[in-house]
């Protein structure tokens, strides 16, 4: 885990960099030239540089490991980093609907030259490139935090793209298309702020993170397994929990259950290395007749459990 967190700091730290570079180039480029689709893209690349702070952060507090205090780790610190950006976005939404709004009620007409154009063709290059590799490091280090950073500049890679396109429109005489492509920025970046937060929801409201099938799959490999039921399982991609119910012969003795259920942990933990630690409470099968549940091999009663587990 350690040099998984260190591998994801280097890619967010080389992020920062060109996120700072990109965001001051358009600043200076808005303010000279007066465009405000230019200036709310620049803001919004700020934000993306405010993000990458925000993760590094997050992701210094994640890599900690368990504590008294934290016995299932520091992971979803990584989750609420998540939403620091979520938090960054609205604030930029609601600054690019106001100074579009502004623009539409006041007029103007911003200054547009080529060198202008060339500049922001270079930006919209650079995000490009930084949005593929982190979605690429995101993925092979299944990191949301990555995954959510891509998706921010995603959405300004997609507003760079109207903001030239709305200078084009203004060269050619339609000033306009200055604050109507800063309404299209806002779009690119409600879309992203939803993203996230659906992102984000799933983990901290512990949605399930292994299909029940495939995990019932590999318990029923196991000789001496009858069957399994209340499968459940919580965390994000590359770092989860699983607890089930495991159906042993009653007649099995104690050592001799205890050790079965090591192997059914084990294969799990080999099946699914995103998993940090499986709970399993041993009970015999159920009684015909006593109740059904969620096993998929027969009906059961509450009042047949055993307590032991691991």
């Amino acid at each position: 885990m350690s040099d998984r967190y260190a591998e994801v700091n280097t890619v967010l730290y080389r992020v920062l960099f060109l996120n700072l570079a990109v965001a001051i180039a358009k600043i200076a480029l808005g303010y000279y030239t007066g465009a405000v689709s230019i200036i709310s893209d620049g803001f919004h690349s700020l934000t993306d540089s405010g993000s990458n702070v925000v993760a590094l952060f997050g992701v210094s507090i994640a890599r900690q490991p368990p504590d008294a205090e934290h016995p299932y780790g520091h992971r979803k610190y990584e989750t609420m980093a998540s939403l620091g950006i979520l938090v960054f976005l609205v604030v930029v939404l609601v600054e690019v609907l106001t100074a579009a709004a502004d623009r539409f009620v006041n007029g103007g007409t911003p200054r547009v030259f080529p060198e202008g154009i060339a500049l922001m063709t270079l930006t919209l290059v650079v995000n490009l490139w930084v949005v593929a590799y982190e979605l690429r490091e995101g993925r092979r280090l299944k990191s949301e935090v990555l995954r959510a950073d891509a998706k921010h500049t995603r959405s300004d890679v997609l507003t760079t793209g109207a903001v030239l396109g709305a200078l084009m429109g203004v060269w050619y005489g339609y000033p306009l298309l200055d604050p109507m492509a800063a309404l299209l920025v806002a779009g690119f970046i409600g879309h992203a702020c939803w993203g996230i937060a659906q992102e984000a929801s799933r983990i901290l409201a512990d949605e399930i993170v292994l299909p029940e099938r495939r995990v019932r799959e590999v318990v029923q490999s196991v000789p001496d397994v009858l069957g399994c039921e209340k499968i459940r399982t919580r965390g994000s991609a590359d770092y989860a929990f699983l607890d089930l119910h495991l159906w042993l012969n009653g007649n099995m003795s104690l050592d001799r259950a205890h050790a079965t259920s090591h192997v059914v942990k084990d294969r799990l933990m080999t099946k699914f290395p995103q998993l940090v630690d499986v709970v399993i409470h041993i009970e015999p099968p159920p009684r015909p007749g006593l109740g059904t549940r969620d096993s998929g091999l027969g009906t059961a009663s509450d009042s047949d459990e055993s307590e032991s587990g691991i």
